[in-house]
């Protein structure tokens, strides 16, 4: 071989086996597209001053009945926008991310969040229009306020967002924000469930701080004129714009590369992208740009912790999660939740609606052979803080034979055969979908809090 064909059959090569070229080889999914500022709530640039009120409030303990959790404990910065365990630790626990336990003896919380705290990465996109787990919060122009929601026609309007209506409910549950009946006057009243009496106790609190009143009044300069005009609408609406700007993460090496930066990607992440756009059949479910479809499915994710109260027939305990069941009341929707959003999914860890897996590895792997995964559970996989009265209750459903085919009989997903490498690859890619930038939040956590209560326990 002359040296001039050496030369030409080497960049061939080059040009064969290039990311550009691998993904262009599966030719039939053009890519999603590339996210821009017209794909997120006010253009992706909400007012200054309404992003900075939402991030005061959001790491403040004030919308708390026990002034002793904010929203940050469980969505911290520092934590990928979650904590690190499996299940919160909510009101009346101690630390903060995987450090939080639930305390102990006469100090031991009463009761805990029965679900995984999800990541917020992106929910400024205008096509995130479900929250929570089981999408009990969504647009539905037919609605009072716009949403459905467990407020029903108690829902204020004037709600920016499926976003702002999401962050209406955290303070008002026991287990989170709110507080045990007769531990405070927040917490008796999300008892009774007077939600509109909750919120304006809320806005009560809110007013009396003369630092609050002048962060809502340059937040809001044509509603808010005086402190009694701050509803906690206002708070809600201001807390979901910093959630949208500050986690807003679009610009990973997936998103340079729908962009034309064919070099965005490595070569072992572009042979997992086409896994998974093909015979992966991962995106079946986690379609778009955001690497969801938004809808509910059955994948045989194995139920851990305390349960949402549901009980299978002959069963009174409560530790079942019957999921998307829960909000329209359809039997088929048993065991179904909300496609997650795989954008910077490495650092949101644990996985599924209970947060069963704490090893992306074994998330993937899951997937591949549902059922046998669910059988087989490893229950090391979960992140939970030991408690001695606690422990056995974990995995009451998964240690039943008969719980366990019930989630078994629900599951929509068929086995998949990957080899090795194609898993690696598969996982290689999932890394490519993190945004650098995600990678240090710190500069999100305020130095001081208008309340005057500490950042953190």
């Amino acid at each position: 071989m002359s040296i001039l064909k050496g030369l030409i059959f080497i960049a061939g090569a080059a040009l064969l086996f290039s990311p550009a070229s691998l993904f262009a080889k599966h030719s039939g999914f053009p890519g999603p597209k590339p996210t821009s500022d017209g794909d997120y709530y006010d253009g992706g640039n909400p007012p200054v001053a309404k992003v900075e009120l939402g991030r005061k409030l959001f790491f403040d303990k004030i919308l708390s009945g026990n002034l002793n959790i904010s929203c940050a404990t469980c969505h911290h910065s520092l934590a990928g926008t979650g904590d690190g365990l499996s299940l919160p630790v909510g009101e009346g626990g101690l630390g903060l991310g995987v450090t939080r336990d639930t305390g102990s003896g006469a100090d031991a919380v009463i009761e805990r969040v029965p679900r995984n705290a999800p990541p917020v990465f992106n929910l400024g996109a205008m096509e995130f229009t479900r929250m929570f787990h089981d999408g009990r919060v969504e647009v539905d122009a037919s609605r009072p306020g716009g949403f459905r929601s467990p407020a029903g026609s108690a829902l204020p309007d004037g709600l920016d967002n499926v976003l702002a209506a999401q962050a209406m409910f955290p303070v008002t549950s026991g287990a989170e924000m709110a507080g045990q009946s007769g531990e405070n006057p927040q917490a008796d009243l999300a008892f009774v469930n007077d939600l509109p009496g909750l919120w304006d106790f809320i806005a009560l609190k809110l007013q009396v701080i003369p630092e609050y009143v002048d962060l809502f009044m340059a937040a809001y300069p044509v509603e808010i004129e005086e402190a009694g005009d701050i509803t906690y609408v206002h708070a809600a609406n201001a807390i979901a714009a910093f959630e949208a700007v500050n986690w807003r993460f679009d610009n990973s090496p997936f998103d340079r590369y729908l962009r034309g930066n064919h070099q965005a990607l490595s070569a072992e992440a572009v042979i997992g992208m086409n896994v998974f756009y093909g015979k992966g059949g991962c995106a079946s479910c986690h379609s778009g740009t955001f690497q969801t479809d938004h809808d509910f499915h059955a994948i045989a994710m194995p139920q851990i912790g305390p349960g949402k109260g549901d009980n299978l027939p002959g069963y009174t305990d409560g530790h079942d999660d019957f999921g998307r069941e829960r909000v329209t009341g359809d039997q088929a929707d048993r065991f179904r939740f909300r496609t997650p959003s795989l954008r910077n999914i490495v650092l949101s860890a644990p996985f599924g609606h209970s947060g069963a897996f704490n090893s992306l590895k074994a998330a993937v792997e899951h997937h591949l052979s549902s059922i046998n995964s669910l059988h087989s559970y490893d229950q090391q996989q979960a992140v939970l803080p030991s408690r001695a009265d606690l422990d056995a209750d974990d995995f009451i459903v998964m240690n039943d034979e008969d719980r366990r085919n019930a989630i078994a009989a629900a599951n929509e997903l068929q086995p998949t055969s990957l080899r090795e490498k194609d898993i690696d690859a598969l996982i290689a890619f999932l890394y490519a979908l993190t945004d650098p930038a995600a990678l240090d939040m710190r500069s999100d956590v305020p130095s001081s809090l208008p309340s005057g209560l500490p950042l953190a326990e």
